[in-house]
């Protein structure tokens, strides 16, 4: 009955080794957004930032160009902002998706950091993130000119990322 004893310790192992198995595996987030890729990019219609005529997908039908979503709020967003720049300084066309962010805020934010977005469309509910499969922001799409998305990135973009992801999957 010694045994016995050792039972609330050989739980407490196991429950340890399930959670690093958790923790090591790949997370849900990045299989979901990966997932993305191949498939097609989901269709929009969204309100501009500036501007009355809804930004539309179909605007961008035949040539490849890359969605970003991003907040004011967003502390990662800012991080990534000078790749953007970068980009948008070598002719990439860039979407801006202002994401759960208020017209006012993004407004802001773009006046202070420059505007690297050919448009900005608002997604004030999240609703176009979810059916892309954004779960946070910052993330970044290719959309290839057939509206298949060539690439994700998670995170705020680098240089490494958008020499290695971005623009390769631009070419």
């Amino acid at each position: 009955m010694r045994w016995i004893a050792f039972v609330p310790l050989l739980a407490l192992l196991a429950l340890c080794g399930v959670s690093v198995f958790l923790l090591a595996r790949e997370s849900g987030r990045e299989r979901f957004t990966e997932g993305m890729v191949g498939q097609p990019a989901p269709a929009y219609a969204l309100a501009r930032l500036e501007g009355d005529r809804p930004l539309t997908n179909g605007e961008r039908a035949g040539r490849a160009y890359v969605v970003n979503l991003f907040a004011s709020w967003c502390t990662p967003c800012r991080a990534e902002h000078p790749q953007l720049l970068t980009l948008s300084r070598q002719g990439v066309d860039i979407v801006g998706i202002a994401y759960k962010d208020r017209p006012e805020a993004a407004t802001a934010y773009l006046a202070e950091l420059g505007n690297p977005f050919t448009d900005v469309g608002l997604d004030p509910d999240g609703r176009y993130g979810l059916e892309i499969g954004v779960t946070g922001v910052p993330e970044t799409f290719v959309i290839g000119p057939d509206g298949v998305i060539r690439a994700a990135y998670r995170g705020p973009l680098t240089e490494e990322s958008v020499r290695d992801v971005i623009l390769p999957a631009l070419r």
